[in-house]
Order: C-alpha cells, then sequence, then structure tokens
C-alpha cells in the first residue's frame, strides 16, 4: 500500500484517538468521522481530515479503519442508508472494534455483497499500547489481504494472522479479553481478603509478582488504578461486560459451557448498576470492597 494514499477512520474514542496519532504521525493523510463532535474536534487538531459522515468518509477513501463500542453501531456505520457500504471509494474496510463472531460474520457478507474486503481486526493493549504502537493486533482474512496491509498495521503493533474467516479473530479477542477481567476479578477477591485480614496491600502484590499468583492484574492493573484509588486504567466497566458477554454467547452457542465466566460477568454487571457503564472495569475490585467494608490503598 503507498505510504502517500488517502486512509479513513471511523471512531476517535480512547482507542481511536492514539491511533489515529500514531497514523498520522507515520507521514498519513486521514479522513475523519466521529458522531462525537468533541472527538472529531480532538482528531482534527491532530491533523485529521474531518468528514461529514460516515459516507463521505467512504466518498473519499479506499481504506477505512474502524474503532467503534459495539456490534450494532458496526452494523449501523457498515450497512445503514448513510453507511460504507454505499461510499463509491471504499475497497477494504478494517475493522478494529470487538463485535463478536457472529457480528463479524454478518458484516463480512454485507461488505460482500458491495465487492468490498473486510478485515476483521481487534487490538489489545488497552490505550497506552495504542499510543506507544505495542497493540496486539489480531487477524482474520485471506492471507493475500494480511500481507498486502500488513505495513499499515505495524503502525500499531505487532500483527498476528489467526485465520482466513472472518469472525476467528473475534473469537482470538473474546477469550484474551475474559482472562483479562477475570484476573481483575478473582484479584480483587485476593486482595480484600488480606487487607480485611490486615496485610500491606502493596507488599501483597510485590509478593504475588514473585511467586505463582502473578497476573496483569497484579503486575498493572492494581499498582496503577487500585492501590491509588484513582480506578483509571483505561477500559470501562460496560465495554467488559460487552466483551465478557459476547464470549459467553458465543461458547454457548458452540456447546461450551462456561461456568467461572458466567460469574465474571455477574460481578461485572453489578459494577456496571453500582458504579454506571462508564466507570473504570477495576472497579470490580470497589465493589468487593464495598461489600468487605475495607479499601485496598496504599498506607
Amino acid at each position: 500500500m503507498a505510504k502517500d494514499q488517502t486512509l479513513g477512520f471511523i471512531g476517535l474514542g480512547n482507542m481511536g484517538q492514539p491511533m489515529l496519532k500514531r497514523l498520522i504521525e507515520s507521514g498519513r493523510k486521514v479522513v475523519i468521522y466521529d458522531t462525537n463532535s468533541k472527538a472529531l474536534d480532538a482528531a482534527e487538531a491532530l491533523g485529521g481530515l474531518r468528514a461529514e459522515s460516515s459516507l463521505d468518509v467512504a466518498q473519499r477513501t479506499k481504506i477505512i479503519m474502524l474503532s467503534l463500542p459495539s456490534p450494532d453501531i458496526v452494523k449501523e456505520v457498515v450497512g445503514s442508508e448513510k453507511g460504507l457500504a454505499h461510499g463509491s471509494q471504499v475497497k477494504t474496510i478494517i475493522d478494529f472494534s470487538t463485535i463478536g463472531t457472529r457480528a463479524a460474520k454478518f458484516i463480512d457478507d454485507l461488505a460482500k455483497n458491495q465487492k468490498i474486503h473486510y478485515i476483521d481486526c481487534p487490538v489489545s493493549g488497552g490505550v497506552k499500547g495504542a499510543g506507544t504502537g505495542t497493540l496486539s493486533v489480531m487477524v482474520a482474512c485471506t492471507k493475500f489481504l494480511f500481507e498486502e496491509h500488513k505495513s499499515l498495521l505495524n503502525i500499531f503493533g505487532r500483527p498476528y494472522h489467526v485465520g482466513d474467516r472472518p469472525g476467528q479473530a473475534q473469537s482470538m479477542k473474546l477469550a484474551n479479553n475474559l482472562l483479562s477481567c477475570a484476573a481483575v476479578a478473582i484479584t480483587s477477591e485476593a486482595m480484600v481478603m488480606g487487607t480485611k485480614a490486615g496485610l500491606d496491600p502493596e507488599q501483597m502484590l510485590e509478593i504475588i509478582n514473585v511467586s505463582t499468583g502473578k497476573n496483569t492484574a497484579t503486575e498493572h492493573k492494581f499498582p496503577k488504578s487500585v492501590l491509588t484509588g484513582t480506578f483509571d486504567f483505561g477500559f470501562s466497566t460496560g465495554l467488559s461486560y460487552k466483551d465478557v458477554n459476547l464470549c459467553i454467547d458465543e461458547a454457548e452457542a458452540m456447546g461450551i459451557p462456561m461456568f467461572l465466566g458466567s460469574t465474571v460477568r455477574q460481578m461485572l454487571a453489578a459494577t456496571k448498576a453500582e458504579f454506571g457503564e462508564d466507570s473504570d472495569f477495576t472497579s470490580l475490585c470497589r465493589l468487593v470492597e464495598n461489600w468487605a467494608q475495607v479499601e485496598v490503598r496504599k498506607k
């Protein structure tokens, strides 16, 4: 793909903004759109070229990237009356959103009907990874398409070609996010138990992180966002619930029971009800803290 080719980017939230910044810093011209005018203003200030609608992006660019929060929004952006599928220029859609296997297959069929390539391409690594270009980029499409766009995907991190069928990358991402949320949930219970017993939470994490209980929550999320009381790791409870719910629904459709995953989903649902869907998913610990009447904080 030519470096001077103008690209499209739709969805300028927590992940979209830093990903767009990396594109612009790499020397790409990018046509941008988001329904949130403030997000659009911020992206324009980074150097993005403002569009008036999703369709406007599809009338101006051949390759369009999506970073959107839900399956329904992706379906609307691609398939509505003013969606990408009706654009005169668009040839390829690269979808960084986490939307689940069935939605990815639906979008792929929709795109094929309009002779548009769809690349199922969710990412993991959070806002920090989006800004530093260290995301895990999970890609499901033909090997030819993967090789054709690999240099572009390298801007965001390390691309992994996980399969030829759209939906396979979604399965990979949902498995990862289930594990991530489960780590936060079980770490919350362990840390609250230890704190209630009189242990120093900071020392607990120090010991756990050189012992067999180490996980991504004890290494990164708790030191940054729980011990400090900021609960600001950068991924919302609402999106966490959506991802775990998608994972369990798809597992059950394949006949796979998810006993522990269902418990994590219940804990996220309770956290969402208590603190709101925009709360950080590390607020799972706040839920357990409230039950135990103790706070896991630095002394």
